[in-house]
């Protein structure tokens, strides 16, 4: 049974998926979240985390309430190689997969998702990719997917390029192996294995960010904090010079737009409600005239 079948036969019902597993990078089984409400409009937001991130990170299950609640379909999920299981999602405990983490399996995860969609729905819904950090960056390489209609970068990365070492660092990091960061929320030493270098070496022309955006046609909403210090706001500037458009600028707002995690608030900060507000204000525009 398809999984939106029940709608097929007039019974209007809510269906939610929580830690569904999909194949993913490798054929490594990752998790996702598939919420559908009762009254929903045909569009089915699915949502990509950044670096060092899940998809339930902080704030990211009060985002997916919110559409939600306007009458959207919401789909995120964990990048196969983000360092968590199957069995536990949150505190990377699977450091090795972590180490061999690419941009291209990123986005193979990315793909791999939207075939998982594809079987859910006799029709498929209008899909909006929104991606934070990282995620924003893998979510403008979909530009050229015929199944997504819209794209909302949050905090988005403009050159992959720019995540890796140069110089003397970089040739440190080939002939030792593996270079560390360290992970503020769990302090663990989290492992990059120099192959996350050389896949992306290889692969540059499918990585580029700015050739994605000057080639979209997509409508594309780049959203960015005046204060962010993780992914600086000139990085969405390029974004937005890129595919034409404005630069949403939050002000006085970091990278996560005022969310940690854990967050133990019933509601959203400011800022990322702004930011959801948005994002669902460029949803309903009409872009068919």
């Amino acid at each position: 049974m398809l999984f939106y079948e029940n709608v097929i036969f007039g019974i209007n019902m809510e269906r939610t998926l929580i830690n569904q597993q999909y194949t993913g990078a490798n054929g490594r089984k990752s998790l996702l979240d598939l919420v559908v409400p009762a009254n929903f409009n045909q569009q089915l937001v699915v949502f990509m985390h950044g670096y060092m991130g899940y998809k339930d990170w902080g704030c990211w299950n009060l985002v997916q309430n919110q559409f939600v609640s306007k009458g959207y379909g919401f789909c995120k999920f964990n990048v196969s190689h983000n360092g968590g299981t199957v069995e536990n999602p949150v505190d990377f405990p699977d450091l090795e997969a972590f180490a061999k983490n690419s941009y291209t399996n990123e986005l193979t995860d990315l793909n791999a998702v939207l075939d998982w969609i594809e079987t859910q729905f006799d029709t498929l819904p209008e899909i909006y990719l929104v991606g934070h950090s990282r995620g924003g960056g893998i979510v403008l390489l979909k530009a050229n997917d015929p199944r997504v209609q819209r794209i909302v970068t949050w905090s988005a990365i403009c050159d992959i390029e720019k995540r890796f070492p140069t110089g003397k660092q970089l040739e440190v990091w080939e002939t030792q192996g593996t270079r560390y960061t360290e992970n503020s929320r769990t302090l663990q030493k989290m492992p990059h294995s120099y192959s996350q270098f050389e896949d992306f070496d290889a692969n540059r022309d499918l990585l580029n960010i700015e050739n994605a955006c000057l080639n979209s046609t997509k409508p594309t909403l780049v959203i960015h904090g005046d204060l962010d210090t993780s992914v600086e706001i000139e990085e969405g500037r390029h974004i937005a010079t890129w595919l034409k458009t404005r630069l949403f600028e939050i002000e006085e707002s970091n990278h996560t737009y005022g969310a940690t995690q854990p967050w133990t608030e019933a509601e959203m900060p400011e800022h990322l409600q702004k930011v959801c507000m948005l994002t669902e204000g460029f949803f309903e525009i009409d872009y068919t005239n």
